[in-house]
């Protein structure tokens, strides 16, 4: 008998300079090695791609019809764009996204894989990409039997909908939640990054979901101008006051603080100048290239105050904070997921520094801090007081429109990563809300505040004719 040939799998590894590439080399390295170890026959460069560029260079002269299988090693967070490239230029080849955990040592996120896995996955199911998933260690035990499991994915799971349930109990919530929506509008801060298909927006689905409110769109120069000319008094006081609110101001750069706080001021009045609710901001790299300083802090303040702030012009994101607001009677705050582990039953909600206060742990004294990567101040630092949380997402997963909802507990532990960030307990496990989060390809922002108001927020679902993805069971935890 003649042998029976094996067609490789192009292995590709993705990261972003901005993290810390010697710690990611590591991850690549072991990922390999293990491959290799487990009999996997691979072909391409075993170098990290940072860029398009480099990209299209590793598959350049590939004959889709010599593979077996696409294996894209998401090493660090990445956009989508890559990711999509790399996967239309290899249409019907078995595709597998394989993400890495990295310990929650209280410093900086070095990886955040686990959020471009999300971020990927949502993508790709939008632009009606099958591919499975692995979220593992290198040495995780019976690796290789996840991996081509993930390989063997051939179509794009059917959307894990229901109908919402009409709850006559809740009618007067939803009327509230209602009146809270009717004609917002969301200031739209320059563009979403390229690459970031979660916050893609419907101009049709935001006007409906407002009840006739909408986007204003502005250049990221309008507030760049209005936060070189806010009042020297006005920066003064909110100077005073972070002082005040956060410790540590003084190991920050004081001209940086400065101009930190005068985006707060500019944000302020883009919000009175253009009549708006919530902000959808691209918050990064430009402020930190062009204008010199982090916008993180100034957005948890006013998130606190009411107007809330979604991150990397996240439009949809900003609608379901509002959302959220309505339904809880509180500041609700939109976050990565960025970590799931089974090991403690545990996952991690995080954002760079934009948390409202309100949400500190009382046992943990928030602190002044810079960028994690960029290393620009202000952004808070803290841990998220415990109790029960209802999380919830306006999703545009595979390109329909639905609410995904769940509940489950912050704890109390020790810092996970810099910034502002919750070690959560999912109601129904960690395990179930990984599947539905990644599996359902929801985008990777997702919004909460404390309390159990599922309730309302499904019937308000109902009466707009949503249908409802659950990340959680319905109800307590036992």
């Amino acid at each position: 008998m003649k042998p029976v040939l094996v067609k490789p799998v192009l292995v590709l590894a993705l990261g972003r300079p901005t993290f810390d590439v010697p710690f990611a080399e590591t991850y690549a390295a072991a990922a390999f090695a293990r491959l290799d170890a487990e009999g996997f026959t691979t072909c391409g460069p075993r170098t990290l791609l940072f860029d398009a560029a480099a990209a299209r260079e590793a598959i350049a002269g590939i004959d889709p019809a010599t593979l077996g299988g696409l294996l894209l090693l998401q090493i660090t967070f990445t956009d989508a764009s890559m990711t999509v490239e790399i996967a239309r230029s290899f249409p019907g080849i078995p595709l597998a996204l394989w993400a890495f955990p990295e310990p929650r040592a209280g410093g900086r996120l070095r990886l955040n894989s686990y959020c471009g896995l999300n971020l990927a996955a949502h993508a790709l199911g939008r632009a009606e990409v099958p591919h499975g998933w692995v979220f593992a260690a290198p040495d995780m035990p019976d690796l290789a039997s996840s991996i081509r499991a993930a390989l063997r994915v051939a179509t794009l799971p059917a959307p894990p909908l229901r109908q919402a349930r009409t709850d006559a109990a809740q009618e007067a919530a939803v009327a509230a939640i209602d009146d809270a929506l009717r004609n917002r509008r969301i200031g739209l801060v320059g563009e979403h990054p390229a690459g970031f298909d979660t916050c893609r927006f419907d101009d049709a689905h935001v006007t409906g979901l407002l009840g006739g409110g909408g986007v204003t769109q502005l250049p990221l120069c309008d507030l760049f101008e209005r936060a070189r000319a806010a009042d020297a008094g006005t920066t003064a006081r909110d100077l005073a006051e972070a002082r005040r609110a956060y410790a540590g101001t003084e190991a920050v750069d004081e001209g940086q603080l400065e101009k930190s706080l005068r985006l707060l001021e500019g944000l302020r009045g883009l919000k009175a100048g253009h009549n708006l609710d919530a902000f959808a901001v691209r918050c990064w790299p430009e402020t930190f290239t062009e204008y010199g300083c982090a916008i993180c802090g100034p957005m948890g303040i006013l998130t606190e105050a009411g107007t809330p702030c979604a991150c990397e012009a996240d439009v949809m994101g900003a609608v379901t904070t509002l959302l959220v607001n309505a339904a809880s009677g509180q500041a609700g705050w939109l976050v990565d997921i960025v970590d799931m582990d089974e090991a403690s039953d545990t996952g991690v909600f995080w954002h760079c520094g934009s948390a409202p206060l309100s949400m500190r742990d009382p046992e943990c004294r928030a602190r002044a801090q810079i960028h994690s990567n960029r290393k620009m101040p202000l952004l808070a630092e803290f841990t998220l007081k415990p109790g029960r949380i209802t999380m919830a997402r306006l999703t545009q997963a595979q390109n329909g429109l639905a609410l995904a909802l769940g509940t489950g507990e912050v704890i109390r532990a020790p810092m996970s990563f810099t910034g502002t960030s919750a070690v959560v307990r999912f109601d129904g496990g960690v395990k179930q809300a990984g599947s539905r989060l990644i599996g359902s390809m929801l985008e990777h922002h997702v919004a909460f505040a404390y309390g159990d108001f599922r309730a309302p927020l499904e019937a308000w679902a109902a009466a707009r004719s949503l249908p409802v993805i659950d990340l959680t069971p319905e109800g307590d935890a036992p």
